[in-house]
């Protein structure tokens, strides 16, 4: 049974996706098509901010890509040369926080703010909650999302090669909002017979606001409960 994922393909240790190795174990050929870019805004302006490490309490991520926008600054020849120096060591002595259960550690208030790190459609929750405990943060836009410049030769391409999918996996609101419509069309009537799943609850109610029927919703964003939730939704009588 064919499924398809809109997300980067990103081979691990053993040389293939581990979403693709996941959902073979039982039985589903995967097909991941990326339907999002990314382009880097303001790397000058956070090339500064990393320059002065004491003005800043620590470090928050939310995503891999504002990791590698500080990792972009970093490894720029001046840059490069300061980080081996000082700013290693200055960085390394300060805290660092990824979004999940650490950020929910952060304790009351500050004195000086977190840098962090973001793209244009950050959400607002994590700001609030860090002001509601009085811990200030000091966002500077790193990414935009862009549609991925391939996403309706790619699907296209799939359609005609292996038809309508089984069933359909969205990563991310943005990710649908750029694929529906191609979706939409090569589909046609037989989009009713595609199970739409969300690897979390924000793509879900994006899903559900579409007016497409949420077939399961992945219990974690891992690709071993993807998979299992996948295969929980193409069997009878299934969610």
């Amino acid at each position: 049974m064919k499924v398809l994922l809109l997300k980067d393909p990103k081979e691990d240790d053993c040389g293939q996706d581990p979403y693709v190795r996941e959902l073979g174990l039982y039985g589903l050929e995967a097909t991941l098509i990326p339907v999002l870019s990314f382009e880097f805004l303001s790397l000058p302006s956070l090339s500064e901010k990393l320059s002065h490490p004491e003005g800043y309490g620590g470090l928050i991520f939310t995503s891999p890509r504002a990791v590698e926008a500080v990792e972009r600054c970093l490894q720029k020849d001046t840059k490069a040369e300061a980080w081996k120096k000082s700013l290693k060591e200055k960085w390394n002595a300060k805290s660092v926080y990824v979004v999940g259960n650490a950020t929910a550690s952060l304790g009351e208030s500050s004195a000086l703010p977190l840098l962090f790190p973001c793209g244009t459609l950050k959400r607002e929750i994590l700001p609030k909650m860090l002001k509601d405990k009085g811990i200030p943060l000091e966002s500077v836009t790193v990414y935009q999302t862009v549609p991925h410049p391939g996403i309706q030769g790619n699907l296209t391409s799939y359609y005609s090669q292996q038809g309508v999918p089984a069933s359909i996996t969205f990563f991310s609101p943005s990710g649908l909002t750029h694929s529906l419509k191609h979706i939409q069309e090569l589909s046609g009537d037989s989009i009713a017979q595609i199970k739409f799943v969300a690897i979390g609850p924000t793509t879900a109610h994006a899903l559900a606001t579409q007016g497409l029927p949420v077939s399961c919703t992945a219990e974690s964003p891992t690709p071993r409960a993807l998979a299992a939730s996948i295969r929980m939704a193409l069997q009878p009588h299934a969610c």
